[in-house]
């Protein structure tokens, strides 16, 4: 089993920076890959970005593309989620998860196995 416990979310205003941390714990060395996702209410669940554990090859939403930026720090079996140029269309709960499968970079939340309890972002117009 994986655990994942996400942090940094917060109140912003538009135009405003957050970084997300997700630290990892348990198996952690069976991770191939972790990701963001977003939900805002009354909406399904929102791919955001990935990350593979070895490579660190990074996949990103269009929408958030040259905005966010994910990282990780396999010492500290951490991922982080910098967003920047935030606006109010990103107000979500969003979350970590892990892969321990073999997906490259996968981007469907049903190809991941383990995930946060979220961490709430709103963004202020």
């Amino acid at each position: 089993q994986v655990q994942l416990v996400e942090s940094g979310g917060g109140l912003v205003q538009a135009g405003g920076s957050l970084r997300l941390s997700c630290a990892a714990s348990g198996r952690t060395r069976s991770i191939y890959g972790m990701g963001w996702f977003r939900q805002a209410p009354g909406k399904e669940r929102e791919f955001v970005a990935a990350i593979n554990w070895s490579g660190g090859a990074t996949r990103y939403a269009d929408s958030v593309k040259g905005r966010f930026t994910i990282s990780k720090d396999n010492a500290k079996n951490t991922v982080y989620l910098q967003m920047n140029s935030l606006m109010p269309e990103d107000t979500a709960v969003y979350f970590c998860a892990a892969d321990d499968g073999s997906w490259w970079i996968p981007s469907r939340s049903d190809q991941y196995d383990y995930w946060g309890q979220g961490t709430q972002v709103t963004v202020s117009s």
